[in-house]
């Protein structure tokens, strides 16, 4: 290998945000990246030509990966791992290790890890406090988030949603709510919850995309001592949620080995924890939910359909908010109650002018969009005044207030001109609301900055 390909492959290596480590076939470090020195909390030079289990006291010729793929010649796909290095600092990654061959002899073994300790903490944390909170002996009793009471909204496909999702409280079957991001799909699964005979035992909700799938069903079923370097023996969210419900959110990003296993809970009633053949029997209800319809996932092979059928035994649907644009108004005089109590306030509305715009945006982010572009005015706005234009967010005006029009907008000439008409309305308040800033309102508008120039030149508009 000459130089120039040495110099390109150490630049790579170098750079990458995955922590990389090769061992030679006597165990000793050749190769230590910049990730893995952040990653282990050790300098290089502490590792280099350094025997793995002089370097890292914790491990054994069992339980090192990359030794185990030195000896046995063995590929080692996504393994969990914790571990101390000789500074006494715990680490938590997940590894994919194989060994390095050349002439059909294993000279080596590199692995790569990702670092995964602080959110492995986080995870023990939050099953920690969701079992203190469902706790019934816990000195302070879990406060009950949403119920039916909860959810505000007069749309006829929206309140027939809701009224299914009352008759499901009424029984244990599992459920699948489909909504895109931000309609309320944990309102509505907590809402069931504490609507059904389970309301007095646990609620726990987990999203299945916040977290890597290998330690996901380690979260999910618990793990046994010794099922993973640095396993120890505690009890997953099927345990700590038996007799009440357990939300799974963004079920779809799961993986294809997971649902698998999810499958056989809900078939048998029984978990395993991971490493363990022993079956533990739970009685936990499952409320599942995607954000994308789950017929596109199953053709897509992201979703299992056997998985599909057995936990949408009850089915919601979760109307967008701009398939409920009857509710828009109702909804922003909600939030601007809530945050009158929240800030000490008295905002007494909305300037009506306003609502035009409201309901014309497409709103992508859905109803919590709604909320956080309502809560940030309502920082703005004085004591005792109503919501104006001014009282938001350049941003806000930005997509809102400049780029909806009138949907009766009349043809004034033909269709071609119209349109151009139309556009050069649309670039002209934008540019206003980003006082004239090019680079800003060509992000605003979504288009590449050359685009805009282009436009501007073509429809005549001036800049100041």
């Amino acid at each position: 290998m000459n130089d120039d390909i040495k110099n390109i492959l150490y630049t790579i290596l170098e750079s990458i945000d995955e922590g990389v480590h090769v061992i030679n076939n006597e165990g000793k470090t050749i190769i230590y990246n910049k990730a893995m020195e952040k990653m282990e909390g050790m300098k290089k030079s502490e590792v280099i030509d350094k025997n793995i289990l002089d370097v890292f006291p914790s491990l054994d010729k069992a339980t090192s990966t990359l030794l185990r793929a030195l000896k046995n010649k063995e590929v080692i796909l996504d393994i969990p791992q914790t571990y101390f290095n000789n500074h006494e600092k715990e680490i938590t990654t997940i590894n994919t290790t194989l060994p390095i061959t050349v002439h059909n002899q294993v000279i080596g073994a590199l692995e790569i890890s990702k670092d995964i300790t602080k959110l492995k903490y986080l995870s023990e944390q939050m099953i920690s406090l969701q079992n203190q909170l469902s706790n019934p002996n816990h000195k302070k009793n879990y406060k009950r988030k949403f119920t039916f009471s909860s959810i505000i909204g007069k749309n006829e496909n929206f309140t027939k949603a809701i009224e299914y999702a009352k008759k499901a409280s009424n029984f244990s079957s599992s459920v699948l709510i489909y909504g895109e991001t931000g309609t309320g799909k944990e309102l509505v699964a907590q809402s069931i919850h504490y609507g059904s005979a389970r309301a007095n035992k646990p609620f726990i909700a987990q999203n299945c995309a916040a977290i890597p799938e290998t330690l996901l069903e380690s979260i999910l079923f618990g793990t046994v001592k010794g099922s993973f370097t640095g396993a120890m023996n505690k009890e997953g969210l099927f345990e700590h949620a038996n007799e009440g419900t357990l939300f799974l959110d963004e079920i779809n990003s799961m993986g294809m080995q997971l649902q698998s296993k999810l499958l056989r809970v809900l078939q048998e009633s029984n978990i395993r924890r991971v490493g363990s053949l022993d079956e533990i029997d739970v009685d936990v209800r499952i409320i599942a939910s995607t954000n994308e319809d789950p017929y596109k996932l199953i053709k897509e092979g992201k979703l299992r359909k056997d998985l599909f059928y057995r936990i949408n035994v009850m089915s919601i649907n979760l109307p967008s908010l701009r398939e409920r644009e009857d509710d828009i108004e109702l909804l922003i005089y909600y939030f601007i109650d809530k945050y009158n109590n929240r800030l000490n306030k008295k905002v007494k509305g909305v300037d009506e002018s306003l609502l035009g715009w409201f309901r014309s945006y497409k709103w992508s982010g859905n109803v919590r969009e709604l909320e956080n572009i309502i809560e940030g005015a309502m920082n703005i706005v004085e004591n005792n005044g109503i919501l104006r234009k001014e009282h938001f967010s350049p941003q806000t005006n930005a997509k809102i207030f400049a780029l909806t029009f009138n949907k009766e907008y009349k043809l004034k000439e033909n269709l071609p001109n119209t349109l151009l008409q139309i556009e050069k309305n649309m670039i002209t308040k934008a540019l206003k609301s980003c006082n004239f800033n090019i680079s800003k309102t060509s992000e605003n508008l979504g288009i590449k900055r050359q685009t805009l120039q282009h436009k501007l030149k073509k429809l005549n508009i001036k800049v100041k």
